[in-house]
C-alpha cells in the first residue's frame, strides 16, 4: 500500500498492510500537523504532490526496505491537500521478524521519503502563509 489521498488517512488500514503473523515487530508512525513553527502560530498545512512521480519513489521506498531487510513490509499513505492541526500528513507502517529492523526500517522511509518523493508542503499561518522544503525535521 503506497499512495496520496484527499482527507484523514485510515491508519488501521495503513497498519493492516503489513501485518503477518510471522512478525514479531510493526511500527506505525504518524507524522501531525503541529500548532507552531518557529514562533509561528500555524493554522494548517497544505500539501501538494505530483502523483505520477511520488507513487513510484513511495513503491520504490517500500522495495529497498524488503531488500535492506528480508521478509519486512512497508507502506506509506500521504495526505495531499488541506491537512489541519494534530491530523496525520503521513502513516508509515512497517513490519518486520524482529525489532530492531523495524525501527531501522521506518526510520529509513520517512528520512527516504523527505529526501526522494516530490511533495510539497505549504505552512499557513494565522498571519500568512510559507512553502518549506522537505527537510528530515
Amino acid at each position: 500500500m503506497f499512495g496520496l489521498q484527499e482527507g484523514p488517512i485510515d491508519v488501521a488500514t495503513v497498519r493492516r498492510a503489513v501485518s503477518n503473523p510471522r512478525f514479531g515487530a510493526i511500527l506505525v508512525f504518524e507524522g501531525v500537523t503541529r500548532d507552531n513553527f518557529d514562533g509561528r502560530e500555524v493554522a494548517q498545512l497544505a500539501y501538494e504532490a505530483y502523483p505520477e512521480m511520488a507513487i513510484p519513489a513511495l513503491e520504490a521506498i517500500g522495495q529497498q526496505i524488503a531488500e535492506r531487510w528480508p521478509g519486512a513490509k512497508c507502506a506509506i499513505v500521504h495526505r495531499v491537500g488541506i491537512c489541519p492541526v494534530e491530523e496525520a500528513s503521513v502513516v508509515i507502517a512497517v513490519g518486520t521478524p524482529h525489532r530492531p529492523a523495524c525501527y531501522q526500517a521506518s526510520r529509513f522511509a520517512l528520512e527516504e521519503l523527505k529526501a526522494q518523493v516530490p511533495i510539497w508542503k505549504k505552512e499557513i499561518y494565522a498571519d500568512g502563509s510559507a512553502w518549506k522544503a522537505n527537510t528530515s525535521t
